[in-house]
């Protein structure tokens, strides 16, 4: 995916890996990216003089240190070396962000979809792009992440929403754009974000939970996020709960998606309280003590709380990271959640590392963005070795 121009084209598989060190955990004394890669003084020098001369690196001025020492120098990536663009694609509207190289969000563009044809939203995605684009700094590269199952970085083998099958968007987007363009499962693109620039970036794993429309999950485990056949199709919104409870539309009984999501929660209320609400209406109302909602609030939190624990216990992240557009169940409850959580753990294990992330479809776009990004720099690189 790298043309001649791009600041990476030339660069060997040993000096990418600097790069990288220092893009994900810069910036970094020199003495310290020489011990984190395990090379001598020599060839780190051999390795950064020409990624400088490119303006990948920079040297970052530290105050001087007490006692008056020479100021430390240590490198740091130069992220405005170049843009991408990252595209949250949903049913009726798709969400655009320039990012720079550490996936800030430097402008943001919203684009309605009314036809959901492929053709249709390839163009609309294109025009996002231009709208985005920075003129005297074109974009490196743009990543569209999907609810979907998605092959290759490319080929949507089955988006639910968009009543799409087997559609190359990676493919079109490129030729609309003249752009390299890679996809990806929203989820997936949200978790390689957090992964590589936010609230993952200083673990080796972790896992993220999503609550909303649909429930998800995904999970890195030794610095690689964990994905097979079947990512995308949402398999966690399947996982038994309350063998007593409602069924989801697929009939499993008490499953996740019956307790958790936005929709089931306000059926559930609006069958109880006898009147049309929205979430938001119920939480408010929960919020109040209206003790019908409170109810329903507080037993899909202490839910919440059981399918934390199971992640945790099963999987054994340092670190579990909570968002979606329906995350605010967690906040208005969280000591229900928490209760959730300890009911269902060992008495002795470690307490769990929480983050909690408020929803907004820019974050999804930036997660798109991200895997540009990645895909962008690990082109040539080799498979990181034990």
């Amino acid at each position: 995916m790298l043309d001649a121009a791009s600041p990476w084209a030339p660069l060997l598989p040993s000096a990418r890996r600097v790069t990288l060190e220092v893009l994900l955990h810069g910036p970094l004394a020199r003495s310290e990216l020489a011990d984190r890669l395990g090379l001598s003084t020599a060839s780190l020098t051999r390795l950064t003089k020409p990624l400088m001369d490119a303006g990948l690196l920079r040297e970052v001025e530290t105050p001087s240190l007490r006692g008056g020492g020479r100021p430390l120098q240590p490198l740091d990536v130069d992220p405005d070396v170049q843009r991408f663009i990252g595209i949250k694609l949903a049913g009726f509207r798709a969400y655009g962000v320039l990012t720079n190289l550490r996936a800030d969000i430097l402008g943001s563009a919203t684009a309605e979809i009314t036809d959901q044809s492929p053709e249709a939203v390839v163009a609309r995605i294109a025009e996002l792009v231009d709208e985005l684009d920075d003129r005297a700094r074109p974009v490196a590269a743009i990543g569209i992440g999907i609810g979907a199952v998605v092959r290759d970085f490319s080929r949507v083998q089955r988006a639910v929403f968009l009543h799409w099958g087997e559609v190359d968007l990676g493919a079109a987007v490129a030729r609309a754009t003249g752009r390299p363009a890679v996809v990806s499962n929203d989820l997936d693109a949200l978790m390689e974000a957090e992964h590589w620039f936010g609230d993952g970036r200083d673990v080796q794993s972790f896992a993220v939970l999503t609550i909303g429309a649909g429930v998800g999950g995904g999970l890195v485990v030794h610095d690689h996020l964990v994905s097979g056949p079947d990512s995308g199709l949402g398999l966690l919104g399947h996982f038994p709960i309350d063998p007593l409870g409602p069924s989801c539309p697929e009939g499993h009984r008490g499953c996740v998606k019956a307790l958790l999501t936005t929709d089931a929660i306000q059926s559930q209320a609006a069958l109880t309280l006898g009147r049309p609400v929205t979430y938001d209406e119920v939480l408010d109302l929960a919020e109040a003590g209206d003790q019908v909602a409170d109810q329903i609030v507080g037993r899909a939190a202490h839910a919440f709380g059981t399918l934390i624990a199971a992640v945790a216990n099963i999987a054994q992240p340092e670190r579990i990271i909570l968002t979606g557009e329906g995350i605010r169940l967690a906040q208005v409850a969280e000591a229900r959640v928490r209760a959730g959580i300890t009911q269902a753990r060992h008495a002795e294990a470690s307490p769990i590392d929480l983050r909690f992330i408020n929803d907004d479809p820019t974050l999804w776009a930036r997660g798109a963005a991200a895997v540009a990004i990645q895909r962008t720099v690990l082109a040539a690189l080799p498979p990181r070795t034990a």
